[in-house]
């Protein structure tokens, strides 16, 4: 399957339920996705949307997190303090990494830095931790989040997840259909079949 045919994983690294879905998309679909961060505040802006994080549901969804990733047999969340946080330089890494094959790499550190660990992505040495850890060199990712092909790059990305009409994440697109959430991901890997 060429990468244009491959199913597509959108995910924000601040997003807890995204967290949840980066854990086991590559074992639940048939085929591995493209994995493709783009910003969720882009997707907030664009929709008119926002985050449950900051609204009335705030402990109920985090208990459903909690709830999920123990069914999911994923370690305990740890919740990083503050969060929600500012995701940004993580997302800028991610589409760096991406662009040298470690996007997933990069993500699942990263990912597991902020809902394993508990650390606030927000700080850049939790970034560098996760960058670290898939051989990304701190000087190469520092130089690389201010450089404007990468900051173009995530925003660009961001814009063609919208105008495909994705609402959130994570978010699974298989040909035109999408499937979003983290319990969507056995819908999407049934679409993938029906697809083959």
């Amino acid at each position: 399957m060429s990468t244009a045919t491959r199913p597509v994983f959108y995910y924000d690294l601040g997003s807890p339920y995204a967290y949840l879905a980066a854990e086991r998309v590559n074992s639940v679909l048939p085929v591995v996705p493209v994995w493709q961060p783009i910003l969720l505040g882009g997707i907030w802006q664009a929709t008119g949307s926002g985050s449950w994080s900051l609204a009335d549901k705030r402990e109920e969804g985090m208990a459903e997190v909690e709830r999920r990733a123990a069914e999911y047999r994923l370690q305990p969340i740890r919740w990083p303090d503050p969060w929600p946080t500012n995701s940004l330089t993580a997302m800028r890494v991610a589409t760096f990494a991406q662009k040298g094959g470690r996007a997933v790499a990069f993500s699942l550190a990263a990912f597991r830095q902020a809902f394993a660990g508990g650390r606030d992505l927000a700080e850049t040495d939790n970034v560098l931790i996760a960058a670290a850890a898939c051989e990304l060199h701190p000087k190469a990712v520092l130089k690389a989040i201010e450089t404007r092909s990468v900051r173009e790059a995530l925003k660009d990305a961001t814009a063609e997840a919208v105008q495909r009409g994705v609402q959130g994440v994570p978010t699974v697109a298989v040909g035109e259909q999408l499937f979003w959430g983290d319990d969507k991901l056995e819908e999407a890997a049934a679409a993938i079949g029906a697809e083959g």
